[in-house]
């Protein structure tokens, strides 16, 4: 099964995501802190994203937390997207109090 790199810029620390697991669910498996976890499921918003590089297919997301605008700027929720590439991503919001 292939496997992908996800790099946080904030901490330029990385972390392997399997191909067909979402990035949130690939950092909380490995026990790796640096995008917030809430319901994993969509419906907080708290784990939203940019990503910077790298391509990625993603499930429904709420129009509440992420609008058209800000998904055409690659913003997303990380309980949402599953990498096709290495990843590159910048995480939204309260970030410090995670790490």
């Amino acid at each position: 099964m292939a496997s992908y790199q996800i790099r946080l810029t904030e901490t330029d620390e990385t972390y392997v995501c399997k191909a067909g697991e979402s990035i949130l669910h690939g950092m909380a498996r490995l026990g790796k802190k640096g995008i917030p976890l809430g319901c994993r499921g969509g419906g907080c918003g708290v784990c939203k994203i940019q990503v910077l590089e790298g391509e990625y297919s993603s499930r429904v997301m709420s129009k509440c937390h992420i609008s058209e605008a800000e998904r055409a700027d690659h913003f997303a929720l990380a309980c949402r997207i599953y990498p096709q590439t290495d990843l590159e991503i910048e995480v939204i919001g309260k970030m410090s109090k995670n790490i």
